[in-house]
C-alpha cells in the first residue's frame, strides 16, 4: 500500500486551494488546508504536514514571515507557490530556507513534479545522498566520485564543492548566497562572478553540450539547480 504523504496547502484564495487540493488527491496525496498564518501555523502543531505549498499573499501576515516559522522542523519541506514574481522576492524565501519557489500562474503538472522532488530529498536527508544519474553523467558523493560515460570526470576542489551542494538536492534551485557560503566560507567577500567561472568550468566537463546546458541549469538572478530525468 502507498503511504499518502501529507501536504498543506496554504492560500486565501479558496479556487487556488481547490485546484491544488484536486490534482494532488488524483496525485493520490493527503491534504490539509489553510486560508491564513494562524490557520497554518495550528495546522503544524496538530498534523505535522511533510510537505507545505504557502502562498505569501496572506491577509494576516506576510508569507515570508512564516518560512522559518513553518521550517522550525527540518524534516518539513516547504514550496513557496506564489503570484510574487520578482528576484529579490524568490531569493529572500529561499534564503530564508523555503526549498523551492513556483510562480503563479502555475502548472498542476510542474507543481507534482516539483512536489516529487521534493519528497525525494526529504527521503535522503540525513540518510546519506545516493548516486544520480543524468544521462551519460553519474554522481556518487558517498565515494567522492564523478564518471560521464563510464570514464572518472576530475575536479577542482571548489569545483566538486559546488557540484555537491547543488546534487545533494537534486532538482533544487540553490541561491547564489548559499552555494557561495559553502565554497568560500571564510572569505568576507564573496563575488558571483567567481562561482559563474565554476560554473563554466563544471558545464565544459560535465555536459554534452556545454553551450545549452542541460543537467546545470541556471535560474536567472537567483541560483542554480541540478536536473536530474524525472525532475524535466
Amino acid at each position: 500500500m502507498n503511504i499518502r504523504h501529507k501536504v498543506l496547502i496554504v492560500d486565501d484564495e479558496p479556487h487556488i486551494r481547490r485546484l491544488i487540493q484536486t490534482a494532488l488527491t488524483r496525485a493520490d496525496y493527503a491534504t490539509l488546508e489553510a486560508e491564513n498564518a494562524r490557520e497554518a501555523l495550528e495546522r503544524m502543531r496538530q498534523d505535522r504536514p511533510e510537505v507545505v505549498l504557502l502562498d505569501l499573499g496572506l491577509p494576516d501576515r506576510d508569507g515570508l514571515e512564516l518560512v522559518p516559522l513553518l521550517k522550525q522542523n527540518a524534516e518539513t519541506t516547504l514550496i513557496v507557490v506564489s503570484a510574487r514574481d520578482a528576484t529579490e522576492e524568490k531569493v529572500a524565501a529561499l534564503d530564508l530556507g523555503a526549498d523551492d519557489y513556483l510562480t503563479k500562474p502555475f502548472d498542476t503538472d510542474e507543481l507534482l513534479a516539483r512536489l516529487r522532488v521534493a519528497l525525494r530529498n526529504r527521503a535522503t536527508r540525513g540518510g546519506g545522498v545516493p548516486a544520480l544519474t543524468a544521462g551519460d553523467l553519474s554522481i556518487d558523493l558517498l565515494d567522492r566520485k564523478i564518471t560521464k560515460a563510464g570514464n572518472e570526470v576530475h575536479l577542482t576542489r571548489k569545483e566538486y564543492a559546488v557540484l555537491a551542494q547543488l546534487a545533494k538536492f537534486p532538482g533544487r534551485v540553490i541561491t547564489h548566497d548559499q552555494i557561495m557560503r559553502n565554497v568560500w566560507p571564510h572569505e568576507s567577500e564573496r563575488h558571483v562572478e567567481y562561482l559563474r567561472v565554476l560554473i563554466r568550468s563544471l558545464r565544459q566537463k560535465l555536459e554534452t553540450d556545454p553551450q545549452r546546458p542541460r543537467i546545470i541549469s541556471n535560474d536567472v538572478g537567483i541560483g542554480y539547480r541540478l536536473r536530474i530525468p524525472d525532475d524535466e
